[in-house]
C-alpha cells in the first residue's frame, strides 16, 4: 500500500516539473555539461591555435602574416627567403644594412648579401650617426663602406648626404615626425636587410630598429633617442635621461612612418647569425655565446621580430641575448608597435628547409 502511495508522488512530481518546464533543464543538464566542456576544449584548442604557428585571423591585418624561415645562412638561403615572400622589389630599389663600426666583425658579410642586392639591382643605403664614431659624417662613413667591402658590390648611399625630410607620424605619443635623410623619396621600393642580434639601449636589434633608428638622419636618430625633445646631434647625450619605455615606443612611432609612407613596397629580412648581446654600431662587441640561427622574412616587421626574439627565447644558449632583451624591457618595442598597428605578435612560421 505505502509502496503505491510512493509511485504516485513520484510521478507527480515527475509531472509538474515536466508541465512547468523545470524538467527540460534538468534532463538537459549533463548534455549541457559535456556541451560546456567540448566549447572549452574547442576554446583551449584555438588559443593554442592563435599562437606563433597558428593560422587563424587576425582581426587587425585579415589574417595571421606569415614569417619564413630557412636556416640555410648562406647566399642561397638569403634569396630563397626574398623569393618566398612573393613581393618583388622593383623601381629604384634602396636595400637598407648596417654597415658596421669600424673595429666590429658581426656587420653582414658583402659575400652574403651580394646575390640579392645585385638580383634586385639595389642601391645600399644608410644614414650617419648621432653619437660621434667613424661613421657621423658622409666622408668617413663612405670610407667605412668602402673599407667593409660593400662599395664593391654596389653603389652606397648615406641618405643624409644632403639634409633631411620629415615623414608624418600618426596620432603619436612622443613623436609629431620621422626625420629621414633626403635621399630616402629617391627610392621607390626598401628591403630592410637586418642583422638580428642584442643591443645596449634598445635590447636587441632587427627589423623595426633598422627601419626606424637606422632609416633615421643624425638629427633624426637624436629625436628617436630624446623621444621628441630635440633633433640636435649636439644634444645627443639627453638620450641616456630619457624614460626607457618612451624611446622603446618613439623607435615603434619612427618605424611606423616609414612603413605607412612606402605602404607594400617594403620588405624585411633578418639574419640570425653573430648573434652578440651588442649592436654592429659597437666596435668592440661581446663575442656571440650562442650559434647560428637562420634567415627569416616577412611582410610584417613585428612579426618578423617576434618571431626572431621567440627563436632566442627557445635556443639552448640564448640565455645571455635573452638578459640582455630582458634587461632593456626590449619587448615593450614590440608590445607598442602592434597597439599601433605597426604588425602582429601572433604569426604563422614557415619553414622553407622542409
Amino acid at each position: 500500500m505505502k509502496r503505491g502511495i510512493y509511485i504516485i508522488l513520484l510521478s507527480a512530481i515527475l509531472l509538474f516539473f515536466l508541465i512547468t518546464g523545470c524538467g527540460t533543464n534538468f534532463i538537459d543538464s549533463p548534455d549541457k555539461s559535456a556541451s560546456e566542456s567540448k566549447t572549452s576544449q574547442t576554446a583551449s584548442n584555438n588559443a593554442a591555435n592563435e599562437s606563433q604557428a597558428g593560422t587563424d585571423k587576425d582581426e587587425a591585418r585579415g589574417e595571421t602574416p606569415k614569417v619564413y624561415m630557412t636556416t640555410d645562412i648562406s647566399p642561397k638561403g638569403l634569396m630563397a627567403i626574398y623569393k618566398a615572400l612573393s613581393r618583388e622589389a622593383t623601381g629604384k630599389v634602396a636595400v637598407k644594412i648596417h654597415t658596421g663600426e669600424p673595429g666590429g666583425t658581426n656587420f653582414l658579410s658583402p659575400d652574403l648579401i651580394k646575390d640579392l642586392v645585385q638580383y634586385v639591382n639595389g642601391t645600399i643605403v644608410e644614414c650617419n650617426t648621432a653619437y660621434g664614431g667613424s661613421r657621423a659624417s658622409t666622408a668617413m662613413h663612405r670610407q667605412v663602406a668602402k673599407d667593409h667591402g660593400f662599395t664593391a658590390i654596389a653603389d652606397v648611399d648615406i641618405m643624409d648626404a644632403d639634409g633631411t625630410v620629415g615623414l608624418p607620424v600618426t596620432n603619436g605619443k612622443h613623436l609629431r615626425e620621422d626625420i629621414v635623410g633626403s635621399h630616402y623619396k629617391n627610392y621607390d621600393f626598401f628591403i630592410i636587410l637586418s642583422h638580428f642580434k642584442g643591443h645596449a639601449m634598445a635590447g636587441f636589434g632587427g627589423a623595426i630598429k633598422n627601419m626606424s633608428i637606422g632609416i633615421a638622419s643624425a638629427g633624426g636618430k637624436v629625436l628617436i633617442h630624446t623621444a621628441g625633445v630635440t633633433d640636435k646631434t649636439s644634444d645627443f647625450a639627453l638620450s641616456f635621461k630619457t624614460p626607457q619605455e618612451a624611446f622603446l615606443e618613439s623607435m615603434a612611432e619612427a618605424a611606423k612612418a616609414v612603413a605607412d609612407d612606402l605602404g607594400d613596397n617594403i620588405l624585411y629580412i633578418n639574419v640570425m647569425n653573430r648573434l652578440s648581446v651588442d649592436c654592429d654600431c659597437d666596435s668592440s662587441p661581446a663575442e656571440p655565446d650562442m650559434h647560428d640561427i637562420g634567415i627569416l622574412g616577412s611582410l610584417d616587421p613585428v612579426a618578423l621580430d617576434k618571431a626572431c626574439v621567440d627563436l632566442v627565447y627557445s635556443a639552448p644558449d640564448g640565455q645571455s641575448l635573452v638578459e640582455r632583451i630582458e634587461s632593456r624591457n626590449g619587448i615593450h618595442t614590440l608590445d607598442y608597435a602592434e597597439e599601433i598597428g605597426l604588425g602582429s605578435q601572433v604569426y604563422q612560421l614557415v619553414r622553407i628547409d622542409d
